[in-house]
């Protein structure tokens, strides 16, 4: 018996999978939730084979949710679900481990195939958005410019960013104006929308 997790804020969408897999032999839904910060305390409790994960969830995003989990419980394996397919997020899904990466358009009878895939120890992920991740460039940022960089996209200014990550107003403005040279950014929100649209944040 293959025991799910769902994560999906959308309360139609999570019913609508948890109706689709109790249909199917073999699979049993164990847990289900709407935000990323529940994933890693319902999968400790429920202990899922697999948490089929929304990339874009309240809280914390699917991709960091996938990150904790592998770190608590790497026994879970993880498909994300996503809406926007862009190649910058399948390059951050793999790096947190991630076993599965499909479009939310995919149709229920493969997305079951990609759950039992994962299940067995394989990988799934979208050969459309593979091919198109191969064909992107990296990520230029550092690990530190995108921490700052996803602190802007909060709205938080450069001297609580600082304060937030025990830095000098200096290193913080430093970092801002190498993530837009690097990014050809306008200014620092326009390079927030750069490296979204990337799927770098």
């Amino acid at each position: 018996m293959i025991r799910v997790l769902i994560a999906e804020d959308m309360h139609l969408l999570r019913e609508a999978l948890v109706e689709l897999l109790t249909l199917e032999d073999g699979v049993e839904v164990a847990a289900q939730v709407a935000s990323g910060t529940e994933i890693v305390p319902a999968a400790e409790r429920h202990r899922p084979d697999v948490a089929v994960v929304d990339i874009d969830l309240p809280g914390m995003d699917g991709v960091e949710a996938a990150a904790e989990l592998r770190d608590r419980l790497p026994e879970c394996r993880v498909l994300i679900l996503t809406a926007l397919s862009r190649p910058g997020q399948l390059h951050r899904a793999l790096a947190a481990g991630v076993a599965g990466f499909v479009p939310k358009d995919l149709r229920p009878a493969d997305l079951v195939a990609a759950i039992r895939t994962v299940a067995a120890g394989g990988q799934a992920v979208d050969p459309a958005l593979a091919v198109a991740a191969l064909r992107s460039p990296p990520n230029p940022l550092t690990r530190r410019e995108t921490e700052v960089l996803e602190l802007v996209a909060t709205g938080a200014e450069p001297i609580e960013i600082a304060e937030r990550m025990f830095l000098t107003y200096g290193t913080v403005r430093n970092y801002l104006a190498s993530v837009v040279a690097k990014l050809n950014a306008r200014n620092r929100v326009d390079a927030v929308r750069i490296a979204r649209e990337a799927g770098w944040l």
